[in-house]
C-alpha cells in the first residue's frame, strides 16, 4: 500500500485528460485514512472547479441537509472522505455536466480506496458512482435507491443532490420520508 500523503500529492497533479478538460486539470477530493465516511460522487462542477472545495455549491447544501451535519464535519477529512469518479470538471454538455472522464477512476480510485482502513459506510451519489460500487446491472437509479435496504449500511445509493434533480425528488417523496431519517441516524451513529 502506498503512503497517502506522497499519492495525494501525485493524484493532485495529475494530467491524465488535460486535453479533454475546457477548463483544464484541477483534481478535487478530500480524503484521509481515519475517515469513516465514503461519499463517492460523480465529478466537481464549475463552482467547485472555482473554488477547489468539493461540494462547495448548492448539490453540497442539499447533501449536508441530507446526512444532518454541519459544514464543519462535513469538511473534516479525519471523518468524511470526499472522492468522486472523476476529480476535475469535465465540461458542459447539451443537458448540464459532462459524465466524469474515464480516465480518472482507472487511474486512482483503488489506491484511493485502499487507504481508507476504517471505512464503515460508502454514499454513492448518482448514476456514476453507482455503476462503480454496484457493477453494471439493468435496474435503474430509482429502482437502486428504492432498494437502498438491500446494501444498508455498508453502501447507500442515493440519487445525485444537485437541483437538477428536483424533479425526481418530487416524483419519489419516499426517499425524503423513508430514506433520509435513516441515513441521519446512521451518520449520527458512525460520527458518533
Amino acid at each position: 500500500m502506498t503512503s497517502l500523503s506522497p499519492l495525494l500529492t501525485e493524484v493532485r497533479a495529475c494530467t491524465i485528460c488535460e486535453e479533454h478538460l475546457s477548463l483544464g486539470p484541477r483534481p478535487v477530493l478530500q480524503l484521509h485514512q481515519q475517515a469513516k465516511i465514503l461519499i463517492a460522487g460523480q465529478a466537481p462542477g464549475r463552482k467547485v472547479h472555482a473554488s477547489g472545495v468539493p461540494f462547495d455549491d448548492a448539490s453540497g447544501d442539499r447533501l449536508r441537509e441530507w446526512l444532518g451535519i454541519t459544514r464543519e464535519v462535513f469538511y473534516d477529512p479525519e471523518q468524511i472522505a470526499l472522492l468522486p469518479m472523476g476529480f476535475c470538471y469535465p465540461g458542459t454538455g447539451k443537458s448540464g455536466d459532462m459524465p466524469p472522464r474515464p480516465e480518472c477512476a482507472p487511474a486512482w480510485r483503488k489506491q484511493l480506496l485502499e487507504q481508507l482502513q476504517q471505512l464503515e459506510v460508502t454514499l454513492a451519489l448518482g448514476q456514476y458512482a453507482q455503476e462503480y460500487h454496484f457493477g453494471k446491472t439493468s435496474s435503474s437509479l430509482t429502482e437502486r435507491v428504492r432498494s437502498w435496504r438491500t446494501y444498508w449500511p455498508q453502501v447507500v445509493p442515493l440519487p445525485h443532490p444537485s437541483p437538477r434533480n428536483n424533479l425526481w425528488l418530487r416524483r419519489n417523496p419516499w426517499f425524503e420520508a423513508e430514506l433520509i431519517p435513516e441515513l441521519r441516524k446512521l451518520i449520527a451513529e458512525v460520527l458518533a
